[in-house]
């Protein structure tokens, strides 16, 4: 690389980090691939809470609220043969708003962390594989799964094999939830074969077969078939959650069923799988991992996320090659990015998604994130509501979808308050030249300089292009 080290340094920080804090240009200006490469590491990335309730705690709380709901639907008469009284309307609202907190929580912990970290790099690394294997709020049960999902799942295998994040993460109870997962059942299978008998009726879901093949793996453009789908999701059943028939140890937990499993082999994107219950799908996945097809898929992912939103086919091909000759090292990726020369263009590419933009302010101006309940909103406002991206795909990861007027007056907005209760005494410029380093332009450092006040310097930083995009 050619460029300046203050340059590299700037761009380490800010378009491989998650925007500037304090001194952290000029630490990164020493060795900028060094600095990055030192932030991978086996143990994966950090947690985010220390202490956290567990899946099977925040099952049985979300439980409650069904149990509390029927009872609010019973007759409130007390005389005898009568139904149970049911429960005031508050007590309903008392779990939900438990289950609300427990998100919260979570919401402002991964906050506190991303707007804290002296490895931001790696954070960034660990919230591209969570909108990778995105599961959203949206569905009122997920909301409350998200956090364990992204500490369980994902963050402990971001830097280790991909095909052992991609079991973990289509294992867990949040993603059988949110894809309805936990309920297919192989329409052969014994479980069917009883339920038909009792006149219930159950079926086999294809979502999470869909999802794995068409955004997790191989992408669409491996040509697999519609009966591809419906073959793996066969292979998938009986991938579940365990329930009080299971007993109390596995109430709430991961489970195979093999009862609810569909017998017999598969043929899958032209390969034969013989039946072997849970190892069943499990061979899939391996095959999946090792595709070229995902190689490609996530090696475009990837490039369009960390550089630019059309990436150059030399990057592309840089990191599918990693990828493929490691067998799916997700370490030996991130290091193949950064030091890949096409990832240190000085042309700042990628602009900023709201939580990116808000992250960054508060590195910048060296402050916290602060109530949940206040910054949740307008980070809605901006059109990405933490935790509820609006499809299995994730949010979306281009200048397109954020960069629209509505948008960038609410940034506007938030960085006129913010900017009045960040600054200080501080000097604008002085900010701005620790959050932009060499990418603060001449133009952009007089226009600071000149405002009339500092809280409107430092909204002026916020709101700058060269702050906007990384």
């Amino acid at each position: 690389m050619a460029y300046d080290k203050d340059l590299l340094g700037a761009i380490a920080a800010t378009r491989l980090g998650l925007g500037a804090r304090g001194d952290e240009i000029a630490q990164a200006s020493a060795d900028p691939q060094g600095w990055l490469l030192t932030q991978i590491r086996p143990g994966g990335a950090d947690l985010f809470r220390a202490e956290m309730p567990s899946v099977p705690e925040r099952l049985a709380e979300y439980r409650q609220i069904g149990l509390a709901r029927r009872q609010a639907q019973m007759s409130t008469g007390t005389g005898a043969g009568t139904a149970t009284e049911a429960p005031a309307p508050d007590v309903v609202q008392e779990v939900r708003r438990l289950i609300r907190e427990n998100a919260g929580q979570d919401i402002s912990s991964r906050l506190q962390l991303a707007a804290a970290t002296n490895a931001a790099f790696r954070e960034r690394w660990a919230l591209f594989w969570a909108n990778h294997f995105t599961v959203s709020g949206v569905k009122g049960i997920t909301a409350n799964l998200i956090g364990p999902f992204e500490q369980e799942a994902i963050r402990p295998r971001v830097f280790g094999r991909f095909e052992d994040l991609l079991v973990a993460s289509s294992g867990h109870q949040a993603m059988l939830l949110y894809l309805d997962q936990a309920q297919s059942v192989g329409p052969t299978s014994p479980a069917a074969m009883r339920a038909g008998r009792n006149g219930r009726r159950v079926g086999l879901n294809e979502n999470l077969a869909r999802e794995i093949l068409e955004l997790h793996t191989v992408g669409v453009e491996a040509g697999y078939s519609q009966a591809d789908v419906t073959e793996f999701a066969r292979a998938m059943t009986g991938w579940s959650i365990g329930t009080e028939r299971e007993g109390a140890d596995q109430e709430g937990r991961f489970v195979f069923r093999d009862n609810a499993h569909e017998p017999g082999a598969r043929v899958i994107m032209g390969r034969r799988y013989e039946d072997g219950g849970y190892d069943q799908a499990r061979a899939v996945m391996r095959d999946l991992a090792a595709s070229p097809n995902t190689a490609h898929h996530l090696a475009t992912k990837i490039a369009r996320h960390f550089v630019a939103d059309d990436p150059p086919p030399s990057l592309t091909e840089r990191l599918a090659s990693a990828y493929t000759e490691s067998r799916g090292d997700l370490a030996v990726v991130a290091r193949s990015l950064i030091t890949a020369p096409e990832t240190w263009t000085p042309l700042p590419a990628k602009f900023k998604t709201p939580y990116e933009f808000m992250v960054s302010s508060w590195r910048a101006a060296g402050t916290s994130p602060g109530e949940i309940a206040k910054v949740a909103p307008v980070m809605a406002s901006m059109g990405m509501r933490t935790f509820a991206a609006p499809s299995p795909k994730g949010w979306p990861d281009d200048t397109a979808s954020w960069a629209a007027p509505d948008g960038i007056i609410k940034r506007m907005a938030w960085s006129e308050t913010f900017s009045t209760q960040a600054v200080g005494e501080r000097d604008p410029v002085t900010l701005a030249q620790n959050a932009l380093g060499a990418r603060l332009t001449s133009l952009g450092a007089k226009t600071i300089a000149r405002a009339e006040t500092r809280a409107e310097g430092l909204s002026i930083l916020l709101m700058s292009p060269e702050f906007q995009r990384r």
